[in-house]
């Protein structure tokens, strides 16, 4: 490609990165050159950021209908699953599916909500307290 066929369409991430090319400059020299994004990229990561607003929203749904608890709704906001939560708190696996249950979550110590909230970069009140 050459640097003045670049792709430079304008996408959901025009504002904060950019792609580098490889391309040939006028002497036929391989040189780097920066594009916006193109079309087609562009499509696929708006379908993909509606895929994930979606599930956004169906967590906020869940948890305001008693079904999930908030740390359902974060972890989905934070485009977590419950292997990186685990990850990051030390909690296995079964036991953030546990805490994802409203019963569960509802007896749980402020030291583990803590170490939630601090994953989410939320205070423990604002944990405790979401209702979708």
């Amino acid at each position: 490609m050459k640097k003045e066929d670049i792709p430079q369409d304008k996408s959901a991430l025009d504002n904060f990165t950019r792609e580098l090319y490889y391309v040939k400059n006028k002497h036929n020299k391989y040189e780097t050159g920066l594009s916006t994004g193109w079309d087609i990229k562009k499509e696929a990561l708006d379908n993909a950021w509606d895929e994930v607003n979606l599930r956004i929203e169906d967590a906020k749904k869940a948890v305001k209908e008693g079904r999930k608890s908030p740390i359902y709704y974060f972890m989905e906001l934070n485009l977590m699953t419950i292997s990186i939560l685990s990850g990051y708190t030390g909690f296995r696996k079964f036991s953030v599916k546990r805490h994802i249950k409203p019963n569960i979550f509802n007896k749980l110590s402020d030291k583990k909500l803590s170490i939630y909230a601090s994953n989410f970069n939320i205070s423990i009140d604002e944990l405790k307290n979401y209702k979708g």
